[in-house]
């Protein structure tokens, strides 16, 4: 492969409400279908030889209408789950800082978590990336879209640009059914050429996707 358009899934319920997800299987909202049916258009434009999904449902259904448009088989790949929240999934931040103090504080200065039931980012990376490397190791040329999770998506990004922890945790979240352009050059180095690129609602279903942040040479 020779670009991959990494997207992250459309709205839940549970987004809305402020909930962590994590490797909960929850469905798009109203909201997040009508997300994933306009992006779809835009995503199918990049003409994908690969699309390869989260095997939960939100990622699954972001995938679906992009697939129906070129015609192309998605592929499920567990590895691109969401960071395992364990006992903090289908609980607000309010609910975690009460509940867990002390990993809250931590979360929140991004220092590591102590609680082992939760996956930690080196965990993350590890899966994400060998996820990746299959992708891009494949003698299939072309686009390849990745549509995963928040989490995910940015340990798939700076896992391709050979980013350190540090700097893959500051890049921001993209926003729902948003994704990121990231393309291999002939020295056989990735470069990022947009993120968080999405479909203006203010324009029509087809329009061309804009970038809020458009990243030449992959550098924050």
């Amino acid at each position: 492969m020779n670009r991959l358009v990494v997207m992250r899934h459309g709205q839940t319920e549970w987004n809305v409400a402020g909930r962590i997800q994590g490797s909960s299987d929850i469905d798009l909202d109203e909201t997040g279908r009508a997300q994933a049916q306009s992006a779809a258009p835009a995503a199918a434009a990049y003409e994908p030889v690969r699309i390869i999904s989260s095997d939960l449902r939100r990622a699954l259904d972001t995938a679906r209408p992009i697939a129906d448009i070129v015609g192309v088989e998605i592929e499920l790949d567990k590895r691109l789950r969401e960071r395992g929240y364990g006992p903090w999934e289908g609980l607000m931040h309010t609910e975690i800082a009460e509940q867990f103090p002390d990993d809250h504080r931590r979360w929140r200065s991004q220092e590591p978590l102590l609680n082992p039931e939760i996956e930690t980012w080196a965990e993350l990376n590890r899966r994400t990336s060998e996820a990746v490397r299959d992708i891009v190791e494949s003698d299939v040329e072309g686009t390849a879209i990745i549509v995963c999770h928040g989490g995910s998506a940015r340990q798939v990004i700076g896992g391709i640009l050979a980013w350190d922890q540090t700097a893959t945790s500051a890049l921001s979240g993209m926003d729902n059914a948003h994704w990121a352009d990231l393309r291999r050059m002939r020295s056989g180095k990735w470069r990022m050429f947009g993120y968080n690129l999405g479909v203006d609602p203010a324009h029509t279903i087809g329009s061309t996707p804009l970038g809020k942040s458009q990243l030449a040479d992959g550098k924050l």
